[in-house]
């Protein structure tokens, strides 16, 4: 009884927070956007570019010599915000997220080490692709800029911006060009709770378990398209 009461109070919030979205959505928008270019005219982490490059060597196996992973299973890391990046390997650290390669990986870096990568992978020039599948580009725009009120499901322009540049002071990850089926996959593991590092708010897994399969790939696929 007391689960399904939380249940219940999690999906009015979120319902209002849709509806508090799209009357304040340009506002957020324009804030966002002024934070995120504030961001990127000096990095928030304090990391050195050119040991983070020296650094990087074993990682470019995966992520690609210049941050651009060619394997769509491995997420690209060129121009991705520092804070994130380096928030990212301390949940692999601890278990947060979950990965047989990058667990262990991350296991061995020293503090200094993963601000190095941060500060390297953040000035990198990231790449661009096409949406992965024309057919859902509707579907996916649709829930990018207006999310799903019916489901509580909030736009995702919100915390990732217009373009999916994310916001790097609050943590919000650059997403624009990302691989369709690694995004897929996260989404996956934030709705089965595998994936944990939204932290105490439970932000993306709350979001991620109230999409069905079919808004995953319209979603995935329309980010992968951003530019």
């Amino acid at each position: 009884m007391a689960a399904a009461i939380v249940r219940r109070v999690r999906q009015a919030f979120m319902i209002e927070l849709v509806d508090l979205m799209r009357t304040a959505i340009a506002p957020v928008c324009l804030l966002l956007a002024f934070f995120a270019t504030a961001a990127q005219a000096e990095s928030l982490v304090d990391g050195d570019v050119a040991a983070g490059k020296t650094k990087s060597t074993p990682c470019s196996a995966c992520h690609g010599a210049d941050g651009n992973s060619l394997s769509p299973q491995w997420p690209n890391l060129a121009g991705q915000g520092a804070p994130y990046v380096a928030a990212q390997l301390a949940a692999f650290k601890s278990g947060d997220r979950q990965d047989p390669l990058m667990a262990p990986q991350a296991m061995a870096l020293s503090d200094e080490d993963v601000a190095d990568l941060a500060v390297y992978y953040e000035s990198l020039e990231r790449g661009t692709q096409s949406v992965a599948n024309a057919d859902t580009v509707d579907r996916g725009e649709a829930l990018w800029r207006g999310g799903n009120a019916d489901r509580g499901v909030p736009a995702c322009i919100a915390c990732h911006g217009p373009t999916g540049r994310g916001n790097p002071a609050a943590k919000y990850p650059l997403l624009a060009g990302q691989h369709a089926a690694y995004t897929a996959k996260q989404l996956r593991d934030y709705a089965a709770g595998t994936r944990k590092s939204d932290g105490k708010t439970r932000m993306m897994r709350e979001i991620a378990e109230r999409l069905t399969q079919d808004d995953v790939e319209a979603l995935a696929s329309y980010i992968q398209g951003l530019k």
